[in-house]
């Protein structure tokens, strides 16, 4: 696939995104919106998930709170650009990204806080690269400095939730594991979705 040659590295990511997908989502900037609206609304449902499912596990429990907290924050920042923009709040098809990822969660502990940890780490990683090529080419400059607003947040989020696996988990079982799953991320974007999303 044919990648953007200057867009930084991001760790965890094994490829990075292509230029097909920075024109489709430019081309189809409501609709990236809504969808935007859509990841951030499920990023928070998923740091209060974990939450729920690990309350005896302090930090997590810490660093999670001002996660949600702060993806509530921008579903709110998204739906007022939505409003902006005289874009409805409705449902939107999910790519397939998400729940292929989920899909590799290994469902027997320690495996599965693992996993869980490491799919929204690379989540987040994606996302924050995806944020960045939308402030680099988004044609409404105002947009654009918006997305860029949003960049360093992503970064805190995906390293948050890297160092909670290394918290809770053996570092070496970490990196074996993160190895695995970016690949499978990787590929599941290798073939892209028919329909602009940010996860596409």
């Amino acid at each position: 696939m044919t990648s953007i040659a200057a867009s930084p590295a991001i760790k965890f990511l094994k490829q990075p995104t292509t230029e097909a997908w920075v024109d489709r989502a430019i081309a189809h900037l409501d609709t990236i919106l809504l969808d935007h609206s859509h990841c951030e609304r499920k990023a928070a449902g998923v740091a209060l998930n974990l939450m729920f499912r690990y309350p005896s596990y302090d930090k997590l429990v810490r660093q999670l709170t001002a996660i949600a907290r702060e993806e509530l924050e921008h579903f709110e920042l998204v739906n007022q650009w939505l409003e902006r923009r005289g874009i409805a709040l409705a449902a939107l098809p999910a790519p397939p990204y998400g729940a292929s990822l989920n899909a590799h969660i290994r469902r027997q502990e320690p495996e599965r806080l693992l996993d869980a940890l490491l799919v929204s780490a690379l989540i987040e990683a994606r996302s924050h690269e995806r944020l960045g090529l939308l402030a680099q080419h988004c044609p409404d400059a105002e947009l654009a400095t918006f997305y860029r607003t949003l960049m360093a947040s992503e970064a805190r989020h995906y390293g948050t939730y890297w160092v909670l696996a290394n918290t809770y988990c053996d570092p070496s079982a970490v990196a074996e594991r993160l190895e695995a799953l970016s690949v499978i991320e990787s590929d599941i974007l290798s073939t892209p979705h028919p329909e602009p999303r940010i996860h596409s």
